[in-house]
């Protein structure tokens, strides 16, 4: 049902509107609304969010119709006005087409044409509404999925290769926000979240300027890529800036409790797989990097202590003459039949 804004000062006018359109009224094709001069429309337009198109008359007391016209872009930029008035000549249409009307209808009305510009309209205004809920999806969307897989999904035969994946060269992040265990018994969980949303957004800010993009968030962890040319050295400059950033913040006061953010990281890099995991059939797949490379990354971060950035001997010998770095030893990995030397990132 289409919502109809009527703006004139004759006193006959809405019942011989009501009388015209009684069987789309009655078929709840129109919703008609009335006011007498552009004042009062602009009222009635804040009292109806959900208007669609406004009929209004030029010439009116307090308010005219030109007047109005002006005034509806700040009131409801997406309602569409259509001006009905004796006054046709073509000044008063260049002025009113000028200050965003959508159509000009000639009085004394002929009805069946009046009846044609509606559906014109309200057609227009509809087309509007879909794009503008489409932006606000699409804006959404991007929230809750990351760029490359929405560039992804931009290829014509994105489709038919759902489940294709590809072997890259890149770098793999886990940073992992230390504590968040603990304080959760002795904190609210809506203030916690509120906290680690805060840290999230700052360390997510560091990871896009330098190029990478956030896999996932795994509760109080975030798991990025990099990939391109210098990737490696891209994503430890991220480390070192995030973990000297938590270094500087003053201790946070939640209720009774103190809690001094930091962070613990891993990085690993070389050859992983990157595509869609997941189930096809069920509609329900996620866009990532799989692989050795990837699994040990996280291992790493395990094996990371509170302001410590971690990295294998492999990466070490990549990233020694960009970066100062410090030999911890052999530890024995999660799922590692022999034990891995690994190194710690100073600065």
């Amino acid at each position: 049902m289409a919502k109809i804004l009527v703006v004139d000062d004759e006193a006959d006018l809405e019942l011989l509107v009501k009388q015209k359109f009684r069987r789309k009224i009655r078929e709840n094709v129109y919703e008609f609304v009335f006011a007498q001069n552009g004042e009062e429309a602009l009222e009635r337009v804040k009292e109806h969010p959900d208007l669609d198109i406004i009929l209004s008359d030029i010439n009116m007391p307090v308010m005219d119709g030109l007047t109005l016209l002006s005034r509806l872009p700040e009131a409801n930029p997406m309602v569409k006005a259509v001006v009905v008035s004796a006054y046709g000549d073509m000044q008063n249409i260049r002025t009113a087409m000028n200050r965003g009307a959508f159509d000009f209808v000639c009085k004394p009305v002929d009805f069946e044409d009046l009846d044609l510009t509606m559906e014109k309209t309200i057609v227009h205004v509809r087309q509007l509404q879909a794009t503008m809920k489409a932006i606000k999806e699409n804006n959404i969307l991007k929230m809750y999925v990351d760029e490359n897989v929405l560039n992804f999904m931009n290829h014509k035969e994105f489709e038919g290769s759902l489940m294709k994946n590809e072997l890259i060269d890149a770098t793999v992040v886990f940073i992992d926000v230390c504590g968040f265990t603990a304080i959760t018994e002795q904190v609210p969980a809506n203030t916690v979240v509120t906290l680690l949303n805060g840290l999230f957004d700052n360390i997510v800010k560091e990871i896009l300027a330098q190029g990478g993009h956030v896999d996932k968030f795994m509760g109080d962890a975030v798991m990025a890529v990099f990939r391109g040319e210098y990737h490696l050295d891209k994503a430890i400059d991220v480390a070192l800036v995030v973990r000297e950033q938590l270094k500087n913040m003053e201790e946070i006061k939640l209720g009774d409790v103190s809690y001094k953010p930091a962070v613990s990281i891993g990085i690993n890099s070389g050859e992983m797989v990157s595509g869609n995991i997941g189930s096809a059939s069920l509609k329900r797949l996620d866009y990532t990097v799989i692989g050795d490379t990837v699994n040990l990354s996280q291992r790493l971060q395990s094996a990371a202590k509170a302001g410590q950035i971690i990295i294998t001997e492999e990466v070490y010998h990549k990233a020694k003459e960009s970066f100062k770095c410090e030999k911890i030893g052999e530890v024995t990995l999660k799922n590692k039949a022999k034990p891995v030397t690994i190194y710690e990132v100073l600065e």
